[in-house]
């Protein structure tokens, strides 16, 4: 990981006060940062007082570097408000929410942002009218999440990165861009800490296989290479089903988890489909009423936004760990989950009783 987005931080800042200092009274010094951002090096002015993040894990990642005063409105937070408020406290519920699900362009435009931290599929999309060239026409400019990049411009696929590379990336600009280098840096280098314990850890002679079960409909909604699911699972010491699947969040076959007939299945909550619906699915499809985790509920239900990349990937992690151990599908490993998840009571955790 380079370091030169903070150093540059701090030259600017040295830069920016020695301008101040000969500029006349009441003028205001004009300094920037620049940062690296979906393979482009983007350019924010400072200081940053007005920012809209749409979406949990992004609120995660925005809450973590010490952003929560420049964060004028957010959206999508409801749904994920209980694990945030667990993690980040109080300040949770003094956020302005101006829309419960994906903003509109008016919502954004309306709450008169300097950036916007959204992704492709996580706010913005050509089809909504929500992109950096028209968020720019209204003198907005965009970080864009690190897991939803483009891989090529003009298609779907989304995903450039290693999914724990794609989120120290967002957690270190994200400070740089908010005024908190060191505080972004401190995350992330204790997200890596606690990632190379659980690395470090005695691994399972034949790694479980895990299949991530986002939603349900004629097809099921899973998570590819390119995830926060994939760095979740590879981290616990186990495989994911769909690791072959160059892509982040996307959809799969039933045919999938037939073939893959996972050990364990891990459910993403969210509203819209609640838990017991999705094990009701796997209970009643003749694709998967057999497999041995549906026989022996093997399941783990965790947030959306401890899924989606952001901080709470690594108290994921810890937690699948401790899963897989109590299922005797991995080594005892010393490694305790940092975040408690028995204190947000969601159902389809048989493992936690």
């Amino acid at each position: 990981m380079r370091h030169t987005i903070t150093r540059s931080a701090a030259l600017a800042l040295v830069l920016g006060t020695a301008a101040g200092c000969g500029a006349e009274s009441g003028a205001v010094a004009t300094d920037s940062v620049t940062v690296t951002n979906c393979g482009a090096d983007v350019t924010f002015d400072q200081p940053l007082d007005r920012l809209f993040v749409n979406d949990g894990g992004m609120i995660a990642i925005a809450l973590a570097t010490g952003a929560h005063d420049k964060m004028v409105a957010v959206s999508s937070l409801a749904r994920d408000k209980d694990v945030l408020r667990l993690e980040y406290g109080p300040q949770v519920d003094t956020l302005n929410e101006v829309a419960t699900e994906q903003p509109t362009l008016e919502n954004i435009v309306g709450a008169k942002p300097e950036v916007l931290y959204a992704g492709y599929n996580y706010g913005m999309s050509e089809s909504r009218g929500i992109t950096p060239e028209i968020l720019a026409s209204h003198g907005i400019d965009v970080y864009q999440l690190s897991e939803a990049c483009r891989q090529v411009d003009g298609q779907a696929q989304r995903g450039t990165m290693d999914p724990w590379v794609a989120l120290d990336t967002d957690l270190r600009n994200i400070g740089t861009i908010t005024g908190n280098p060191e505080r972004g840096a401190a995350v992330a280098d204790d997200i890596s800490g606690r990632l190379e314990k659980l690395r470090a850890a005695p691994q399972p002679a034949t790694k479980p296989t895990v299949f991530v079960f986002d939603s349900v409909s004629d097809t099921i909604f899973s998570s590819g290479s390119f995830g926060g699911p994939q760095g979740i699972i590879d981290a616990a010491g186990a495989r994911n089903a769909t690791e072959d699947v160059q892509d982040t969040w996307t959809a799969v076959s039933w045919e999938r988890i037939t073939t893959a007939d996972p050990d364990l299945i891990v459910f993403v909550d969210y509203p819209g489909q609640s838990v017991d619906q999705k094990i009701d699915a796997l209970r009643t499809n003749p694709a998967s009423r057999n497999l041995k985790a549906v026989r022996e509920n093997r399941f783990v239900n965790l947030p959306y936004a401890m899924w989606v990349s952001s901080p709470l990937n690594i108290d994921a992690a810890e937690t699948l760990r401790s899963v897989l151990e109590a299922h005797d599908l991995a080594p005892a490993s010393g490694v305790t989950p940092t975040l408690d998840v028995r204190q947000l009571g969601l159902a389809g955790n048989d493992w936690l009783n």
